[in-house]
């Protein structure tokens, strides 16, 4: 198990779990129009083992979305998996709030708050996934069935394109 040289809420969380994981920093360029994109490029990884975490509402209910970085979150089938009917994308500063990360660094780990989280089926499809240690330059790796198993996800196909 990783000893966090970085300690970050998400980190904090995996810790306290026993759960094994390992961090990944890179240099992360502010001016970069995709934060999960630059993840899998500086760390050297296929997009779509690299998960963003995306925040939405879900019949007015904040839900946390977690999808490959290469690919859309499906606000349909985000609203399906959490028995909704509608799920919009949540306004950045209300994510960042209720998070307590900032945009470009949430980790579906570790959470102010805890929201419902579903995770993209394609994640079990890997022995590990990288996501988010809660802040931008910094991924965790960790088994699918651990992030899973901590966000207390429904895991359903919500990654589209």
């Amino acid at each position: 198990m990783a000893k966090a040289k970085a300690s970050t809420p998400a980190t904090v969380a995996l810790t306290k779990a026993g759960v094994p994981f390992t961090l990944h920093s890179y240099e992360h360029d502010p001016n970069t129009p995709s934060y999960g994109l630059e993840a899998a490029d500086a760390l050297g990884l296929p997009p779509e083992r690299v998960f963003k975490t995306l925040i939405a509402r879900v019949d007015g209910k904040l839900t946390v979305g977690v999808v490959p970085v290469d690919r859309q979150l499906d606000l349909k089938a985000l609203a399906a998996a959490t028995g909704g009917k509608k799920a919009t994308m949540a306004d950045p500063a209300e994510a960042e709030r209720a998070t307590g990360y900032v945009v470009g660094g949430i980790s579906p780990l570790g959470q102010r708050r805890r929201l419902p989280t579903v995770v993209d089926e394609s994640a079990l499809g890997f022995e590990t996934v990288y996501v988010s240690a809660g802040r931008r330059g910094l991924d965790v790796e960790l088994a699918p069935a651990d992030l899973v198993k901590l966000t207390d996800a429904v895991v359903a196909p919500i990654a589209r394109g």
